[in-house]
């Protein structure tokens, strides 16, 4: 519609030069109006987008929509599908698929090749140690004594949000509130007006300096009301009859987490008995009342702040943290996945409703995507005859010295594996004299030889090569040279490390880099595709609604059937 307009215009002024002028006198001798013309003149003028919400489902499978669609209200998911666009076959570009780095390419439109994200948590050589992708040991919580600090400062790019800060010179206001701090931090950029998350040691929201001094009053107000406290309070049970659930498994699976205090993952979940033994506040983060929280202060701010209340467009990310924190639990064919599904559906109509009423329906546009899919359980797929299975990532590193040691007579060669990734110690390789591209050669030649390996490729690899496709070309959109490992690990489909948990994600495949996307509100047609879209290319399609600059690393492109 917007590109059509842009057209019609253009077409309207080059009429308005090339053709000659009416007589004056009697106006019905004037030549008919070009088609083109026509449409520009006829084209109903729509509201202005006041707002953008961007809406992310940490962990969420497209599947779910149909799956789960029949505990469903007319209200939230069915809503966005009936009435929106659906882009069904969008993938993440990249590996790995994690949170922090699924955030940071959503509003960057970039991969972590250039936005430098490349896990939650990455081994940094310079400080010797694993570092988190929002923590920042230069600022402090704000809200919160024991919270942790967060910030932007590891992302590499602008995003989203900045440019559209840049693009208004600040009026427009920035905000994003999640569970989870990176959820946060990485979508609201470096700029905005504030991001929140969940501390779970008091059951608030807080922030950090790097954002404000102090949180705003409504924040106050809103910590003030104690939900956290009231919903510990409460007993987890099936939202629906047992009957609703036929698309989820039994109850009871051997590999579900049974709460510390129980003996078995069944419902109901009476929270009053649980708090104590499973981290007080934090147990709320792995039931359905971690999503309402979500909502609840996405309502918050979006009253406090005056979200697209004016004709500045404005941002405003939402991320569910609770749908990665109960599928990691319970795993993909859980109940308990289930009923917080059919729960999270009742949520996103509430915050559907709250926008309609605030800002106004039409005046609006919401996209619904996810920052990673997940992988089943390794288990249940092998009793189920299906090929899955685990390896023994523990035992990896001695394993490999022992190899290094026997090649080359050095002792701890490695110094990290993490991420699938192997850190080799450049210190200990120059120090003999080594050369690097050999001893990364060896660590494959003997990873290549496990059964649970694909493949694995070098860091000199990455750097010196250019891959087109395939798997590799997802393993070079992930590698950032100053903060990725020396070799890469490709995994068999449905292979994962041995977890204490149902299952994770991480890898290339489908099941992990395949999630939903939706496109709702002003200016979106109904209907839907089964093109191919890249994650990357959501923010640069959100800059063209907007008419502002690309983030300055995208390398996605504008989704044009979301755009005509």
């Amino acid at each position: 519609m917007k590109l059509r307009l842009i057209a019609s215009t253009l077409l309207l002024m080059a009429a308005c030069k090339t053709q000659p002028p009416a007589p004056a006198a009697d106006s019905s001798s004037s030549p008919p109006a070009p088609e083109a013309v026509q449409e520009a003149l006829q084209e109903p003028q729509r509201p202005a987008t006041k707002l953008i919400v961007g809406l992310v489902i940490d962990q969420m499978r497209p599947e779910y929509l149909t799956r789960f669609a029949q505990g469903f209200t007319e209200g939230g998911f069915k809503r966005l599908m009936r009435e929106g666009f659906v882009n069904y076959n969008t993938h993440y570009n990249y590996i790995p698929t994690f949170t922090g780095p699924g955030h940071a390419s959503i509003f960057s439109g970039a991969t972590p090749a250039t936005h430098g994200i490349i896990g939650n948590n990455w081994y940094s050589r310079e400080e010797a140690r694993s570092v988190y992708c929002a923590g920042d040991p230069d600022e402090k919580p704000v809200g919160s004594e024991t919270g942790m600090a967060a910030s932007p400062h590891r992302l590499l790019v602008t995003n989203l949000a900045d440019e559209l800060k840049l693009a208004t010179n600040r009026r427009a206001k920035v905000v994003g509130v999640s569970l989870k701090d990176r959820s946060a931090v990485m979508p609201a950029g470096h700029i905005p007006d504030g991001a929140y998350w969940y501390d779970k040691t008091t059951g608030r929201f807080i922030t950090s300096t790097y954002y404000m001094e102090q949180l705003p009053g409504w924040m106050q107000q809103f910590n003030g009301r104690q939900l956290a406290k009231q919903y510990l309070d409460s007993t987890w049970t099936l939202l629906l009859p047992e009957a609703a659930y036929q698309n989820s498994g039994p109850d009871n699976q051997p590999y579900e987490r049974v709460f510390a205090g129980r003996t078995e993952a069944t419902f109901p979940y009476v929270l009053p008995e649980l708090q104590e033994q499973n981290g007080g506040y934090d147990i709320l983060s792995s039931t359905p009342w971690g999503n309402t929280l979500v909502t609840e202060i996405a309502l918050a701010a979006l009253a406090g702040e005056g979200l697209g209340q004016d004709e500045t467009p404005d941002l405003f990310t939402v991320s569910y943290s609770t749908p990665d924190i109960i599928g990691h639990d319970f795993g993909l064919r859980s109940r308990e996945l289930h009923d917080m599904y059919l729960r999270l559906d009742r949520e996103i109509a509430r915050l559907l409703d709250a926008l309609d009423a605030q800002v106004g329906e039409g005046n609006y546009m919401l996209f619904l995507t996810a920052d990673h899919a997940a992988a089943d359980v390794p288990q249940f797929l092998m009793d189920e005859r299906l090929p899955a299975g685990y390896y023994p990532e523990g035992e990896l590193k001695a394993a490999l010295n022992k190899q290094l040691q026997q090649r080359f007579k050095q002792q701890e060669l490695v110094e990290y594996i993490t991420n699938d990734q192997v850190y080799l110690n450049h210190t200990r390789i120059r120090a003999a004299k080594l050369h690097l591209e050999e001893v990364q050669a060896e660590v494959v030649n003997y990873l290549v030889l496990q059964p649970y390996t694909v493949d694995a490729y070098t860091g000199s690899q990455m750097r010196q090569n250019e891959y087109s496709g395939g798997i590799r070309h997802l393993l070079q959109m992930g590698y950032y040279r100053p903060r990725s490992g020396d070799v890469l690990l490709v995994l068999n489909p449905a292979w994962m490390h041995k977890i204490s948990y149902a299952t994770t994600h991480g890898s290339g495949y489908t099941y992990d880099t395949h999630v939903p996307l939706i496109w709702y509100g002003n200016g979106i047609k109904r209907g839907g595709s089964y093109r191919y879209q890249a994650i990357t290319d959501i923010a640069p399609t959100v800059s063209q609604m907007l008419g502002i600059g690309l983030p300055n690393g995208a390398t996605g492109s504008p989704i044009l059937e979301v755009l005509e």
